[in-house]
């Protein structure tokens, strides 16, 4: 669930220079809106830790300049919009071009991000629709939604719903999806040697 602050909007410079210090919120910007993140489910958290520790394991063993930051923002190419994702790795080489990420911790370039992740809770609909889309402008190569409850519309995740991990690739600057349930191996072009499969990512939170 994510709730609106203030109805005034307000740009992405403004919001990033308005966000407390140490206040343990997580705050995104809907088209000039300030949005305060609720606390995610403990089921949710499980997801994301275990697929954190998945994926750190990978590009430390490949030996990638990959590390995924605490709090770090993607700002959006084409609103005043800025997210804070689930799971965000960064290439630490390519921050060097990021004009927001010493002050502000926010990147807006594909080069930047080779992997986003987004853990599905009630407000689906930002990650299938307006996310993808957004992430989609940026040029981020590949970006994974992670719908272990299968709460997301039928058209993205069949009928009837189950639990799916839709992971959207960059080919000619569109994302083309592939979906993964029960034993299938997550394909990942990002890292391809990748050893999981979605029922694992699924019953990490039972």
């Amino acid at each position: 669930m994510t709730q609106a602050l203030f109805k005034p909007t307000i740009t992405t410079e403004e919001f990033l220079s308005w966000i407390p210090e140490n206040s343990g919120k997580r705050y995104e910007l809907h088209n000039g809106a300030i949005v305060e993140m609720s606390q995610p489910s403990g089921e949710h958290e499980e997801v994301t830790g275990f697929l954190n520790t998945q994926l750190v394991v990978e590009f430390t063993r490949l030996k990638l300049p990959y590390f995924i930051p605490k709090t770090a923002l993607i700002r959006s190419a084409t609103s005043d919009s800025t997210y804070s994702p689930d799971i965000l790795i960064l290439n630490k080489p390519a921050l060097t071009s990021e004009e927001l990420w010493t002050k502000y911790s926010t990147v807006e370039c594909g080069t930047s991000i080779p992997l986003v992740v987004e853990v599905v809770s009630t407000n689906w609909r930002d990650d299938y629709y307006k996310k993808q889309g957004e992430y989609e402008e940026i040029k981020i190569p590949e970006y994974w939604i992670v719908d272990y409850l299968g709460l997301g519309g039928t058209k993205y995740i069949g009928n009837p719903k189950q639990p799916t991990v839709s992971i959207y690739n960059l080919v000619d600057d569109e994302y083309q999806v592939n979906t993964f349930r029960g034993d299938d191996r997550i394909i990942s072009i990002i890292f391809p040697e990748l050893n999981l499969m979605a029922k694992q990512i699924f019953t990490s939170a039972l």
